[in-house]
C-alpha cells in the first residue's frame, strides 16, 4: 500500500465530506424536494459554470483521451479541442428556455419539461426507462474506472478501492443532495485543473521542453505529429462523429441538461458560458497534450488506458502524485453525482409522483425517501461493477450515445418548434434509441460514420413524419 500517496488522497475525500455535510445543514432548514434536486434554482455563474464542466468531464478526458493522445500524436489533441463549444452550446440552446420553462411549470427533472410539453404520460415512462437503464451502464463504468484507478495507484485490492470509491460517493451525494453535488464539482473542477496543470507542467520539464520533446517524438514516429495521427486514424467522418457524440449530442444528455433548470438568472448563463467555455479548454488541451508529450518520455507503453497512471507515478513525487490521483478521481465522482442524483430524481418525481393522483405528499417525507433511493441506487452499482462484465467500454460508449439518440430531439425541437407533438417526439425517440442500438452492436459504420450520426438523422426524420399525426400541445414560449 502507498501510505505516501494515501495520505493527500484522504485529505481530498475530508474535504469532499465537510462540504457535503455544510450542504446537509442548509438543505435541513429548507428540507423540499426542489432544494434536494436543484437547490432551489440559486445557482450563480461560477457554479454553473463548475458543475457543467465537472459533469461533463469523466475519466476518459483524463485516462482514455490522454491514453488515445499517446498513441495517435498531435492530431488528437486538435480532435479533443473539437470539444471546446460543449458548455457554450448547452447553455445557448437550452439554458434561458429551460429556465424559464422550469419556473412555469416548477420542474424538477427533465422528465417534468417534457410531460408538460408533450402532455403524455408514455413518453415520460419511455424517458425515464431509458434514462435509468443508460444511467446504470455508465456509472458502473464509472465506479469500475474508479476503482481501477485506485488500485493501481496505492496498490489495494480492486474490492477495497470499489468500496472507497462507492460508499463515499453515495454517501456525499445521498446526504448532501444537490447543493453537495455542484459545491463539490466547484472544488473538484479546481483540483482538477490543478492536477492537469500540474503533470503538464512536469512532462515539459522531463522531456527537456517543448522543442526537445517533438524532436523526440519526430524520431519516434513522424505521424505523431501530423493532423491525421497515426496510421491516418483521423478521417473526416471519424472527427465529425467524434464532433456530434462529444459536443453537439451533450445538448441531448439528460444529467447536463438538468444543470440549466438550476441556476439563478440570465447574468448566471453568461458568465457560465465564458467561465465553462474556458475550463473546458484548458482541461481538454492541457491532458491531451500530456498524452502526447508522455511518448517522448515513456515510448513503450503498450496500453494506452495505463498512460497517465504510469506516467504520474514515474515523473511526480509521492505527495505530488497523491494530489494529482485527486483530479480524476474528482472527474469521476462529479460525472457519477449528478447521475445518481438524475436517476433518484426520476424515480421519485417522475415515476413515484407521477402516477399518485393527489401530490401533495409531505416534503420531509420525500426528502427522506429521496436519501433512501440514492443510497439503493449506490449499492446496485457496487453489485454491478463488483464482477464488471466483459467489454465494458463498449457499455459506456452505447449507453452514452443512446442517450443522446433518445433525448436530443424532442428536447431541442420541443423548445423551439411549436408545432412539434407527442407522437413525433415518441417516433424519434424510438427510432434513434433502436437504430443506434442495433449499429452499435454490431459496430456497423455507414460511410465510416460513427452509430451517433445515422441514429440521430433518422431520430430527427421520424420526428418529422411522426408530427404529422396528433395535435401540438398546448403552449410553449
Amino acid at each position: 500500500m502507498r501510505t505516501d500517496i494515501i495520505f493527500p488522497l484522504v485529505g481530498y475525500l475530508v474535504l469532499v465530506f465537510a462540504i457535503s455535510i455544510y450542504a446537509f445543514c442548509k438543505r435541513e432548514k429548507v428540507n423540499s424536494l426542489t432544494d434536494y434536486f436543484i437547490g432551489n434554482r440559486t445557482m450563480g455563474g461560477f457554479l454553473l459554470a463548475m458543475t457543467l464542466t465537472a459533469t461533463y468531464i469523466s475519466a476518459g478526458s483524463f485516462i482514455g483521451g490522454p491514453g488515445a493522445a499517446y498513441k495517435y500524436g498531435l492530431g488528437w489533441v486538435l480532435l479533443a479541442m473539437i470539444q471546446l463549444p460543449a458548455i457554450w452550446l448547452s447553455l445557448s440552446i437550452l439554458g434561458k428556455k429551460f429556465a424559464i420553462l422550469a419556473r412555469r411549470y416548477n420542474a424538477v427533472t427533465l422528465s417534468d419539461i417534457l410531460y408538460h410539453r408533450y402532455q403524455s404520460r408514455l413518453l415520460v415512462w419511455l424517458a425515464s426507462a431509458s434514462l435509468l437503464i443508460a444511467f446504470i451502464g455508465t456509472m458502473t463504468v464509472q465506479f469500475v474506472g474508479a476503482a481501477r484507478l485506485l488500485q493501481s495507484s496505492i496498490n489495494i485490492s480492486y474490492e477495497m478501492a470499489l468500496l472507497i470509491f462507492g460508499i463515499t460517493t453515495s454517501f456525499y451525494t445521498a446526504f448532501g443532495g444537490f447543493r453537495a453535488s455542484i459545491l463539490n464539482d466547484a472544488f473538484q473542477g479546481i483540483v482538477m485543473l490543478v492536477g492537469a496543470g500540474l503533470l503538464l507542467t512536469m512532462v515539459i520539464y522531463h522531456a527537456g521542453g517543448i522543442s526537445n520533446a517533438v524532436t523526440t517524438l519526430h524520431h519516434i514516429d513522424p505521424q505523431l505529429l501530423m493532423p491525421q495521427g497515426v496510421d491516418n486514424k483521423l478521417t473526416f467522418p471519424f472527427m465529425a462523429s467524434f464532433w456530434i457524440l462529444v459536443c453537439f449530442g451533450i445538448v441531448g444528455l439528460p444529467h447536463t441538461a438538468a444543470r440549466c433548470l438550476a441556476y439563478r438568472d440570465s447574468k448566471a448563463v453568461h458568465q457560465g458560458i465564458v467561465i465553462g467555455t474556458i475550463i473546458i479548454g484548458l482541461l481538454m488541451f492541457s491532458m491531451h497534450l500530456t498524452g502526447v508529450l508522455a511518448h517522448a518520455i515513456l515510448p513503450d507503453i503498450t496500453e494506452t488506458d495505463t498512460v497517465i497512471p504510469t506516467l504520474m507515478t514515474h515523473i511526480l513525487p509521492p505527495f505530488a502524485a497523491g494530489i494529482f490521483l485527486a483530479a480524476p478521481l474528482a472527474a469521476i465522482m462529479s460525472t457519477v453525482n449528478a447521475e445518481l442524483l438524475q436517476s433518484s430524481a426520476t424515480i421519485i418525481k417522475d415515476l413515484y409522483l407521477g402516477e399518485k393522483i393527489n401530490n401533495n405528499t409531505d416534503q420531509k417525507r420525500l426528502t427522506r425517501l429521496s436519501v433512501i433511493i440514492t443510497l439503493l441506487l449506490g449499492c446496485v452499482l457496487l453489485i454491478t461493477a463488483w464482477k464488471p462484465p466483459a467489454m465494458i467500454i463498449w457499455l459506456n460508449l452505447a449507453a452514452f450515445g443512446s442517450l443522446q439518440a433518445v433525448f436530443l430531439w424532442p428536447l431541442v425541437l420541443g423548445l423551439y418548434w411549436p408545432k412539434a407533438n407527442s407522437h413525433g417526439a415518441l417516433c424519434s425517440m424510438i427510432t434513434g434509441a433502436v437504430i443506434y442500438a442495433s449499429l452499435a452492436t454490431y459496430r456497423v459504420e455507414i460511410l465510416g460514420f460513427h452509430a451517433i450520426v445515422p441514429a440521430l438523422l433518422c431520430g430527427g426524420l421520424a420526428f418529422l413524419i411522426g408530427n404529422f399525426f396528433g395535435k401540438p400541445a398546448k403552449e410553449i414560449i
